[in-house]
Formats: C-alpha cells, structure tokens, sequence
C-alpha cells in the first residue's frame, strides 16, 4: 500500500504577496505618502526580495518556467534596486538618476517578454503585467526628463500591486472553498 503525499503549497502565493506588498509601499513612497524610503529598503531585501526569490525557485520543481522566471528575476530586481539605494546612501557605487533610468530601461524590456508570455496564461495575469509594464514606461520617462511622471507610475503601479493580490487572493480563496470565488478570466491571446 503506498501513502498518498500531501499536496504541495502554491509558492505564487509568497510571489504574488511579496511583490505586491513591496510594489504597493513603493508606490505609497513614489507619490508622497511615506516620506521615508526606509521601509521600502527593508520590505524590498526581505519580502520583495528573498521571499519572491525563494518563491521563484520552488516554481522551478514545479515546472512553470513563467513563475520561476518572474518570481526570481523580480525578487532580484528588487534585491539590486535596495542595495542601489542602499550605495547611494553610503556613498558606494552611487547612482544618479539616468543610471537608475537605464536600469529601469533594461528592466521594462524584460518585462516586455513576460508580458507577452502573461497574454497566453489568463487575464488576472495579462492586467498585472500590463499594469507592470505601463508603470515601469512610466518610470523610464520620469528618470529621463518627465520627474512628474513618477506620482502617476506611484497610482498606476498600486493598481499592479493590487492586481497581483487578486490573484494570490484567487489562489488562496478559490483554494479554500473548492469552487471559483474570484475568477482569473480567460487569456487575453489564445
């Protein structure tokens, strides 16, 4: 008689919570809510960051090469973008604004990519990553000429961070209740 194994927790759900948790205080920042960056630095390093990261890397014993990749690479990005603020504050490989900018720059045309991929996997995941994609043009233009541009990717980008809790709530409620509580929605490219 062989034993049935537990079934394995969801780790999109760590994802999804860390990015849209460290998104969403960013933003609070970016349009002027929270004047200090310092909880930002801390939620990036730790829950956007390595949670995200750790995340990522169990989508990989699952075979979804689209978590594994976004959770990973985003939990990096967030990573490399708290010891970027982290070296500005302590005057270590500093870097200004247009080198945030181009830094930026390489990161929406990686998301690009993902958000191709997002059209073919359900709609929840196609608004998250077009909502992604549109703040992170928006703060390409801002670091390059258009600094106001910053408060409407900070709105846009909390409606990103809101849509990624809506699928880790979907996750977690439809989970829970055995039936569809909060719909995904069909692909937006089949």
């Amino acid at each position: 008689m062989s034993e049935q194994q537990p079934p394995l927790g969801n780790p999109a759900v760590i994802g999804l919570a860390g990015f849209g948790l460290t998104t969403l205080v960013l933003q609070f920042h970016n349009v002027g809510w929270m004047p200090s960056i310092g909880p930002v630095v801390w939620l990036g390093l730790f829950f956007g960051g390595l949670a995200q990261l750790i995340a990522g890397l169990q989508e990989q014993k699952t075979g979804n090469n689209f978590g594994y990749c976004a959770f990973t690479s985003y939990g990096a990005f967030w990573i490399s973008l708290c010891f970027m603020l982290l070296g500005n504050k302590f005057d270590i490989f500093k870097a200004g604004t247009e080198d945030v900018g181009w830094f930026l720059i390489a990161w929406t045309l990686f998301t690009v990519i993902l958000w191709v991929g997002s059209l073919r996997i359900h709609g929840a995941m196609a608004f998250t990553f077009t909502t992604l994609l549109i703040g992170f043009i928006l703060l390409d233009l801002a670091h390059f000429g258009y600094p106001g541009l910053t408060v409407v990717a900070g709105y846009e980008l909390m409606i990103c961070a809101l849509a990624a809790w809506y699928m880790l709530a979907g996750i977690i409620l439809n989970g829970l209740y055995g039936r569809v509580i909060l719909p995904m929605y069909k692909p937006w490219v089949s």
